[in-house]
């Protein structure tokens, strides 16, 4: 998907390189428009305005729509929204479209349950609901209780569950609130028992967990100061972020500050209570580098009790350089046990005493395998290793020691998601999808290895036509680049079909087999659809994500290039017939592509994107996102880099580009709407042919959670209706 923050067990997703010279086009591209599209709304240009990096002037015509409040960029949104709304609801297959995925949405839906107390609690919707609802139940076979459910939250369904954590007796439960897509949360608290609310509220709170003490009488959270500027406070800059107590039934105003650091302002927190209650472990990350500092206290060091304390005792530092990524897994005995990339650049496992956690004294558990580990969680007294070998998953459950114990038969080819467990379950619960395998939810049971299925979605539709295979694409470097390919068992390869083809490429975020509604209604449209596994993604440890970081980012914009043309030279496809879509971090990827060559696509749909590479990390959280990215301000050579990649600064006057989707949300304060109001009107103005650049944006959403399933609907059916009729599907035979 996209951008985000991560701290070592708290990922926010977010967004993304460089146009060399050779990547241009040869020749002015032809475009194949839908349709000769009206004029679009004008947009003042600011010709003399320049943003200036290392004594170099750059043009920053569209300066003005950055600010989002100004009464001119609400009517232009307004405008752009009226003209993009006219425009997508002439589609002729669009009514056709919404109804079927309306009617595949109409299936129940799990999420993975954790055992608390006894109890299982899961997010879960009927197949009618806007928002899921929070069910807790005796066992998986018991009906179970609706929790919590926002549904009621708001007419339009924009307010969500934004997180949720269940103290370990089962009788507490800390939830959290998301209004109109934006990353701020409130949270509340409520008693499990009687599914009353406490009087708890607790403000300001932004990228956090929340992490119970084992007798559940309070928890710990992070929080920022309470934004100071005026205006709205959903795009407020971030820095100085706060780790706190609060004790359950007390007003914030009680809260006990365990950690600050105004000397990193930029520096962010994710507590951990693991096993034996004695210890508060720290994670201390900067942005979303994946590396971290762990520290501890002992709990009973820490002033608890006392309403309004400031923690005096200072952490032990137990690891202290961002030089890896340290996660988590357990605690035993007195030592950490770690999921790292330390010396070991696809992952393995190390147990860390505390009494003496020196690099010598350090234990390897579970060495480095040929495969990538991206996850570690403790079962019983077992550990389940999640693995990705070529972007598809495989599990291992170990010994405490880390001895072998079961490889895990999985139902095929695909992922296996979130492995929920604590020390003290007899069982785990893992979900289990691919392209055409909806999203099922299993039982481990780690001291055979034997899953058993709880839940499997019913969806409204027959599964059995589709085919997934996998090829291996050359880069242009000569990189292997792994390409799934869904598509009819029976599809006719004599001839090109449209083609959908999808990329990531950044932020160790591995692109993975998953169920998309929107993927099988392309499907059954009679399209193709592409998933490209890009450097930047997590799909194989650090050295493929930092092969697409920095001043490598053009890389990931070279293999999805590649990927393209060999859709073409196979006969998949034809460049009039290639559609290519992204979100966030995708999102710059489609932007890239689009402007380093605009020949290659008959049609492009960048979503709530990263497009002013020169002045992202002025924005909200962008800062966070430098380690993928660099900053036009850390040097000249960086500055130049981002430069030539950049969207918004590399649409060209003139240039015939493909019918373009902006997309983007009014609240997305994870990557402001201002890039991409930036790019479409920098699309628009230079646009040499009559393919149509449109401008959708949806009010009351942000950069995608938490969205209402009805505002995806309206969402996916323009998307797809777009690029069905981009790519010439409703005149294809």
């Amino acid at each position: 998907m996209s951008p985000r923050v991560r701290t070592p067990a708290l990922a926010v997703l977010m967004t993304l390189g460089a146009a060399c010279a050779a990547s241009q086009p040869a020749a002015e591209p032809e475009a194949t428009p839908v349709s000769t599209a009206p004029t679009p709304p004008p947009t003042p240009r600011d010709e003399g305005h320049v943003v200036t990096f290392h004594g170099v002037d750059v043009p920053d015509p569209y300066h003005a729509l950055e600010d989002l409040d100004a009464p001119d960029t609400q009517a232009w949104v307004v405008a752009q929204r009226d003209h993009a709304r006219a425009w997508l609801d002439a589609l002729p297959s669009r009514p056709a479209l919404r109804d079927r995925l309306a009617a595949l949405w109409r299936h129940a839906r799990w999420g993975t349950p954790e055992r608390r107390g006894g109890l299982l609690f899961h997010a879960y919707n009927d197949g009618t609901q806007d928002q899921a609802v929070l069910m807790v139940r005796q066992s998986a076979d018991d009906p179970g209780r609706v929790l919590v459910d926002p549904n009621p939250w708001s007419e339009d369904g924009t307010v969500a569950l934004g997180g949720w954590s269940v103290s370990d007796d089962g009788r507490w439960l800390a939830y959290a609130i998301a209004e109109a897509g934006s990353d701020w949360r409130t949270w509340k608290v409520r008693d499990v028992r009687t599914g009353e609310d406490l009087p708890d509220e607790l403000l300001w709170v932004k990228f956090s967990n929340a992490t119970w003490l084992p007798d559940g009488s309070g928890f710990f959270y992070n929080r920022y100061p309470e934004p100071s500027q005026t205006g709205d406070a959903t795009f407020a800059d971030l820095a100085n972020q706060a780790v706190w107590f609060h004790r359950r039934g007390t007003p914030q105003t009680d809260d006990v500050l365990i950690h600050e650091d105004p000397e990193h302002p930029q520096w962010g927190f994710d507590a951990s209570v693991p096993e034996g209650g004695e210890h508060l472990v720290l994670y201390v990350g900067q942005g979303t580098e994946e590396k971290n500092r762990v520290w501890t206290w002992r709990l009973a060091d820490l002033p608890l009790d006392r309403p309004g304390a400031r923690t005096t005792v200072p952490p032990t530092k137990v690891l202290d350089d961002f030089d890896a990524s340290y996660l988590l897994v357990s605690l035993v005995d007195g030592r950490l046990l770690l999921r790292t990339d330390q010396g070991a650049p696809r992952g393995r496992l190390i147990a860390v005493d505390l009494a003496h956690p020196e690099r010598a004294a350090w234990r390897e558990l579970v060495a480095e395998q040929p495969d990538a580990l991206r996850s570690a969680t403790r079962v019983g007294d077992h550990l389940v290793l999640s693995y990705l070998h070529d972007a598809t998953s495989l599990l291992h459950v170990h010994a405490l020691d880390g001895r072998l114990e079961h490889t895990v038969a999985l139902p095929g080819l695909g992922t296996a998601g979130f492995v929920s467990g604590h020390a003290g379950d007899p069982e785990g619960f893992l979900s289990f999808e691919g392209f055409t395998t909806p999203d099922t939810v299993l039982a481990l049971d780690p001291a055979t290895g034997a899953t058993a299925t709880v839940f499997t979605p019913e969806v409204p539709a027959d599964l059995g036509p589709w085919v997934t295979e996998q090829v291996f694409v050359p880069g242009k470097d000569g990189t292997r680049v792994p390409v799934f390919l869904v598509h009819h068992k029976d599809l006719d390869r004599s001839r090109p079909h449209p083609t959908l083809l999808y990329g990531y490429g950044g932020f160790d975020i591995p692109i993975t087999p998953a169920f998309r509604v929107m993927t099988l209604a392309w499907l059954e449209q009679g399209g193709v659809y592409a998933s490209a596994n890009l450097r930047g993604g997590g799909e194989y440890g650090r050295a493929w994500h930092d092969a697409g970081t920095k001043t490598s980012k053009q890389n990931v914009f070279d293999d999805l290039i590649a990927s393209a043309e060999w859709l073409v030279d196979q006969g998949w496809t034809t460049p009039a017939q290639l559609g290519v879509h992204g979100r966030s971090n995708g999102g710059l990827l489609v932007g890239a592509v689009l402007t380093q060559r605009p020949d290659l696509f008959g049609a492009a749909v960048p979503s709530v994107g990263v497009l002013d590479m020169l002045q992202y990390h002025r924005w909200t959280i962008g800062w966070a996102w430098a380690s993928d990215y660099g900053t036009a301000e850390e040097s000249e050579e960086m500055f130049r880099y981002l430069l030539r990649y950049s969207p918004v600064h590399n649409t060209r006057p003139g240039v015939r580009y493909p019918p373009t989707l902006v997309t983007t949300g009014d609240h997305d304060d994870r990557v402001v709407p201002g890039h991409s109001y930036k790019f479409a009107a920098a699309l628009q103005h230079d646009q040499g042919g009559d393919a149509p650049i449109l401008l959708r944006v949806e009010t009351r959403a942000g950069h995608g959670a938490g969205t209402p399933v009805s505002l995806l609907v309206d969402e996916q059916a323009d998307v797809l209706a777009f690029l069905w009729e981009s790519l010439g599907g409703s005149t294809s035979p």
